[in-house]
């Protein structure tokens, strides 16, 4: 089970890759229709918008089971035993349910948006749900996440997700 959702977040980062890439074709399709006529395709800035959004959230799991979130470890890493595994598990916790959270309300938000056919303001009049869809899939895919890292944390012993130390930040 564990590889089939380490591979089910690495899907929603392709995914999410793929989204950039849409977002570079908005932005760059747009930049270049207004070169050449003046003139511009409705809808391509929220286009753009829509994929980095995308982007953002799909990326969600995989950033968080790589440990390439922004987190405060000072506290965490002064302490060991029974007190960091006690942090451990108390932030493993609220994190799930928080994320929990985020992803029931995105899910019932493109329900919502289904139903009552809520389209963008723009000229394309693009339908919400589609674009809010990517969102509730990247903020279930986290609360996923957060579920299996407070389960090997509970089945292992120890936080399985530290900073990739080929990363680029700091903590």
């Amino acid at each position: 089970m564990d590889q089939r959702l380490r591979r089910l977040y690495q899907f929603l980062l392709l995914l999410s890759c793929l989204s950039m890439i849409g977002a570079l074709a908005a932005i760059a399709l747009n930049i270049l229709t207004r070169l050449i006529d003046g003139w511009s395709i409705d809808g391509l800035d929220g286009y753009a918008g829509y994929a980095i959004a995308s982007a953002l959230f799909l990326a969600l799991p995989s950033a968080f089971f790589n440990g390439d979130h922004i987190r405060v470890g000072i506290l965490v890493k002064r302490t060991s035993g029974r007190v960091r595994a006690a942090l451990d598990y108390w932030v493993l916790i609220l994190g799930l349910g928080l994320s929990s959270y985020m992803a029931w309300f995105a899910a019932r938000l493109v329900w919502q948006s289904y139903v009552f056919h809520d389209v963008a303001p723009t000229g394309d009049a693009t339908p919400m749900w589609i674009p809010q869809l990517t969102m509730a899939v990247g903020c279930a895919g986290f609360a996923l996440a957060m579920g299996h890292a407070l389960l090997l944390r509970w089945r292992q012993g120890e936080l399985v997700m530290e900073a990739n130390p080929n990363s680029t930040h700091g903590e």
